[in-house]
């Protein structure tokens, strides 16, 4: 599903990490451990074509992002990839129902008992009227979880997703995520400071400025 090969990536004359590899395959939850700086969230954006790596390739489903421009780049997104941002990036002029079922509507497939269940699962049951300004960080959150799996993508990058979360309302949105994963055989990469998310994972790897590496 993911394959990740050399890929490179500095800011001015400080690298950020160089020859990093990855495959990622369906069904598979893998979590990336790494020290504040190291280029997690860098990664994650590389990998959905939000930013440029300085070298190397990213492959999604057999699509080599740098053989696509942007508006390619942008319904590949659209279409295989879900991403939780730790900035949220809700949409302040739609409720939270609307927020969460937009990939759905631009995808032309609207299913508002869908974007009830996930709002269930996420803990948000009867929030689906209320506007962004009415809630909290921690509810903002489970709102972009929700809306990034709720067309089922065949990919999902996660960044801290349980970051703002009490533990309980944690292991809701992890049992989610793998959901995805198990029943509908997507690809998981979740970037993680909390050990009980990375145990939930298939692989732990540890990002460091030469690479990845295992975690045993």
């Amino acid at each position: 599903m993911l394959r990740i090969e050399h890929l490179a990536k500095s800011f001015g004359d400080t690298p950020v990490f160089r020859d990093l590899n990855l495959d990622l395959a369906r069904g598979e939850f893998v979590a990336l451990l790494g020290e504040s700086g190291v280029g997690k969230s860098t990664l994650l954006n590389c990998i959905a074509g939000l930013e440029d790596a300085d070298a190397g390739r990213v492959c999604i489903d057999g699509q080599d992002l740098a053989t696509l421009n942007a508006d390619d780049r942008a319904r590949l997104r659209r279409r295989a990839l879900g991403f939780v941002f730790q900035a949220f990036h809700v949409l302040p002029h739609l409720n939270v129902a609307d927020n969460v079922g937009l990939p759905l509507r631009l995808l032309g497939r609207p299913d508002d008992a869908h974007v009830a269940a996930l709002l269930t699962a996420v803990g948000l049951a009867g929030l689906g009227a209320r506007m962004p300004a009415q809630l909290s960080g921690g509810q903002l959150q489970r709102v972009a979880i929700a809306r990034a799996v709720v067309h089922r993508p065949a990919l999902i990058l996660a960044d801290e997703p349980t970051g703002n979360l009490d533990p309980a309302t944690a292991g809701r949105v992890l049992d989610l995520l793998q959901a995805q994963v198990r029943e509908h055989g997507c690809a998981c990469l979740l970037v993680t400071h909390a050990a009980s998310a990375a145990a939930r994972a298939d692989r732990v790897l540890q990002v460091t400025a030469q690479g990845l590496r295992a975690v045993a």
